[in-house]
């Protein structure tokens, strides 16, 4: 079943470039699964202060960075792709993100295809995915990362020809596993994670692990606004340790 007719018309939607072992970057929505149509509405109309009310600084700055959601089809029906970060980083330790990093000066220009290059090139250096059976589809709106001064770009991508992948360098990466949509939308799954500092936000208690900060905001975001979101118990809280 595919979505046919779907052409996402925002930025970077030409062809850019290679990354890898893929001979050209586009950004278009045909042919994807009719589950992912409802993605894709809201990709194209959501606002960056719907996401987060963390934005990048109006008179620029930031580190321009890139992340890469990527939705496959596993056993269990729609799933993400997500990794856990190696333990003895220095920042953000044993925290469960989305593949990506740091655009490199070979990515680009950031304010045209060098946040879907080095969305692509990230996730390959960290889990071994190979980008050329990934299709990307959408961009978000850039959001912020004040603790650490990221402007993120978030980059949707269907795994079209799903590769193996792994750790690639566990100084940098535990583990990389897929998590069900399913699961994520499940309430008995979801809670308010507290931080210390007073922080707090939506968190997912889902495959041994407490996903949470940056990466928990956005998915709930794509959950509310692609009508997927289940009602849960926004008082049940997990507590954070200094750590975090």
């Amino acid at each position: 079943m595919t979505c046919a007719g779907e052409t996402y018309d925002g930025p970077a939607a030409e062809v850019v470039g290679a990354v890898g072992a893929v001979d050209a970057v586009t950004v278009t929505a045909d042919g994807l699964p009719d589950w992912l149509a409802p993605v894709v509405r809201a990709a194209r109309t959501v606002k960056p202060e719907q996401l987060s009310r963390f934005l990048p600084p109006a008179g620029g700055g930031g580190r321009q960075s890139a992340v890469l959601i990527l939705f496959g089809e596993g056993d269990r029906g729609p799933e993400l792709l997500l990794m856990e970060r190696a333990g003895s980083l220095r920042s953000h330790a044993g925290q469960p993100s989305f593949p990506g990093g740091a655009l490199d000066p070979q990515d680009g220009d950031p304010e045209g295809a060098g946040p879907l290059r080095a969305a692509l090139r990230e996730a390959e250096e960290e889990t071994g995915l190979d980008p050329s059976g990934v299709q990307l589809f959408a961009v978000l709106p850039k959001l912020y990362i004040p603790v650490s001064g990221f402007v993120v770009t978030p980059v949707l991508g269907w795994w079209r020809r799903p590769s193996p992948v792994g750790v690639v360098d566990p100084a940098e990466t535990a583990r990389v596993f897929t998590v069900p949509v399913a699961d994520l939308t499940d309430p008995a799954n979801r809670a308010t994670a507290l931080h210390p500092r007073g922080h707090q936000g939506p968190a997912f208690l889902v495959a041994s692990a407490l996903v949470w900060g940056f990466t928990a905001g956005v998915i709930d975001r794509l959950l509310h606004f692609a009508g997927w979101e289940r009602p849960w118990d926004r008082a049940r809280h997990v507590s954070l340790d200094w750590r975090a």
